[in-house]
């Protein structure tokens, strides 16, 4: 998963019309969406296997990182675990890759005119170059939001930007960019390099792509613990001079054909329409991935386990995905929309819910759909009325670096579950850290819970009220959402002005 979202990821708001009126409305019989609820409550709080499989995938395949042997294994385990809850449409779907890997990389740092060089501990992130060795003169950017690049403007060509990954001191209203947004702007100003600093204590370094496009960039970017960025901006205060950092590295890129594992239940009554719900199987490889995405993958597989056990056949068809790629520039998602799209197909999903690193929901994302906020907002109150422990605080708000972002910059809706994670487990994002203790088995059950039943929602109604937009209305959305400045950072913008 890729953090520094623009909202906190999958939240959602609701409305609120009456629950019997609009059951009744949608629905023949008032209480069936209760009913199917309720029953799927007590299946998922006697049977679910979430957990059990989880820590099963963690010991049998270990991290899960696209392109290599594991991710191979991750993408059979997957498959094998789905066919045997009893799905007879099991497939993987190819797609080729360029699969990025590390090897070595050093950095050492050391004032102008002098031979103090001190070397820091460091780790490539990803897309980086396969062989870069750089010299340049340290440029501090602070948080490397838009306003400060453009502060150096004049000053960053030909040296290496020093860069917090989040921001030190959060400005009122400022939003955070993403690490591979913050290379790009280094890279747009003439930057030979950049240094990320993590803001976790405790000497943990972080992984993940500074590529906006899954695809490899020009300068070595890497990263650097918060202890050892603050060594490094007091020493720099103390020789009140120039620094001098030298990045060398060696990584390895190659075409791979990776493949996303879907599994199909067909839909009893508007079989071409389709709900698809995805997570990201894939993960980084300092660590087992187990809440980056182990939580969110095989949540998916555990809904998918749920529907079969209770026999569920929703009016729509529903999809379960585990993509990959995801770590690497959303590169499963990417390929299953383009090919939707080239088949003609993209018209028929109805909904996109995506779980990445999804934990404990309270409440559910309508993702900026007004349209959406009273069907959802009686959902999350039948939802509550089944399990009264679930808050049903409901937001309404669009983010982007997960799988759904592909789907709904074609205008597809998007909804999602609005989970939290401690201080704690979030510090382990990216890193060495990401391993089955951090992982809580009853709030991964609440994630199968909620997720079920919204899915189940979605997946039987009716009538849902949204479409998929058309490509203005996409763009006028977005720009509401507050994303259009992301999106241009990232060479994602494709309208003009």
């Amino acid at each position: 998963m890729h953090r520094t979202f623009y909202v906190p990821r999958f939240r959602l708001v609701l409305f609120s019309i009456g629950t019997a009126g609009f059951l009744a409305a949608s629905n023949p019989d008032a209480l069936s969406l209760e009913k199917a609820f309720s029953r799927i409550n007590n299946e998922v709080n006697q049977h679910s296997r979430v957990y059990e499989t989880l820590a099963d995938a963690s010991k049998q395949v270990g991290h899960r990182l696209t392109g290599s042997p594991n991710g191979t294994r991750a993408e059979a385990y997957a498959h094998n675990l789905l066919a045997s809850y009893g799905f007879r449409e099991v497939r993987y779907e190819p797609f080729e890759v360029e699969a990025w890997m590390r090897d070595t990389v050093t950095l050492s740092v050391v004032p102008d005119r002098s031979d103090n060089f001190r070397d820091v501990p460091v780790v490539a992130l990803a897309h980086s170059p396969i062989e870069a060795h750089v010299k340049g003169e340290i440029i501090d950017v602070g948080n490397g939001l838009e306003g400060d690049f453009a502060a150096f403007k004049d000053k960053l060509k030909g040296k290496v930007a020093l860069v917090n990954i989040g921001l030190a001191a959060p400005t009122k209203g400022a939003r955070n960019l993403h690490r591979s947004e913050k290379t790009a702007l280094a890279i747009q100003y003439g930057a030979v390099g950049v240094i990320m600093v993590n803001l976790v204590p405790g000497n943990v370094l972080l992984t993940g792509t500074a590529s906006v496009t899954g695809k490899l960039i020009p300068i070595p970017s890497v990263c650097i613990s918060l202890e050892s960025g603050e060594a490094l901006r007091a020493w720099m205060q103390e020789e009140h001079g120039r620094f001098q950092a030298m990045i060398d590295m060696t990584n390895m890129s190659r075409k791979i054909r990776a493949r996303n594992v879907v599994a199909t239940l067909p839909g009893s009554k508007y079989p071409n329409e389709k709900i698809i719900v995805g997570g990201h199987l894939d993960s980084w490889d300092l660590a087992t991935g187990a809440i980056d995405n182990g939580i969110g993958s095989f949540a998916v597989m555990d809904i998918a386990r749920t529907f079969k056990a209770l026999k569920l056949k929703p009016k729509r068809t529903v999809e379960f995905v585990l993509f990959m790629g995801e770590e690497q520039g959303l590169l499963g998602s990417r390929a299953m929309v383009e090919s939707l799209k080239t088949s003609g197909e993209l018209d028929k999903v109805r909904y996109m819910m995506n779980l990445d690193m999804t934990n404990d929901p309270t409440g559910l994302n309508a993702f900026g759909r007004s349209d959406m906020v009273s069907f959802l907002n009686t959902v999350g109150e039948t939802m509550k009325r089944v399990e009264p422990a679930f808050p049903n605080q409901m937001q309404n708000q669009a983010g982007l670096h997960s799988d759904h972002q592909p789907f709904m910059l074609e205008g597809v809706p998007v909804v999602g579950m609005n989970g939290h994670l401690s201080r704690e487990v979030l510090d382990c994002y990216h890193a060495n850290c990401d391993r089955m203790n951090l992982v809580n088995a009853d709030q991964l059950k609440n994630t199968v819970r909620y997720s079920t039943m919204l899915l189940y929602a979605l997946a039987d109604a009716d009538d849902i009220p949204t479409r998929r937009q058309t490509d203005t209305q996409t763009r006028d959305y977005l720009v509401t959402q507050g994303l259009r400045t992301p999106l241009q950072i990232a060479n994602e913008w494709r309208w003009k002005e």
